[in-house]
């Protein structure tokens, strides 16, 4: 059984920064590309940035400049710094892995979801 827990979401001011964290925990050989998702109101839930094992990245048009994901693999865990922060960044944030118990396959995993509001 694998686990990820978010950590870090809140309510932060048009301009400001927030940094969230991503722990797993559990059962756990390799753990592969780990992302971060948001999901606004009304809206579907899309890629926020993602990073490989082997530390490359990729981000939404929309955060990049913005936001810089990191993994600690030492850790088991995943951060998302989120710098300049709009309003429409408003989202509930997943975070997102492809874990493989020792010995299986890789299986895809989601965290609970923490909720980054920015209003003034």
């Amino acid at each position: 059984q694998v686990q990820l827990v978010e950590s870090g979401g809140g309510l932060v001011q048009p301009g400001g920064s927030l940094s969230l964290s991503c722990a797993a925990s559990g059962s756990i050989g390799s753990i592969y590309a780990m992302g971060w998702y948001l999901q606004a109101p009304g809206k579907q839930r899309e890629l926020a940035a993602r990073i490989t094992n082997r530390g490359s990245t990729n981000y939404a048009d929309s955060v990049k400049g913005r936001f810089t994901i990191s993994r600690d693999n030492t850790k088991n865990t995943v951060y998302l710094q989120m710098n300049s922060l709009k309003p429409e960044d408003t989202a509930v944030y997943y975070c997102n892995g492809a874990i493989a118990a020792p010995g299986r396959v890789p299986y895809e995993y989601w965290g609970q979801g923490t909720q980054v509001t920015v209003s003034s």
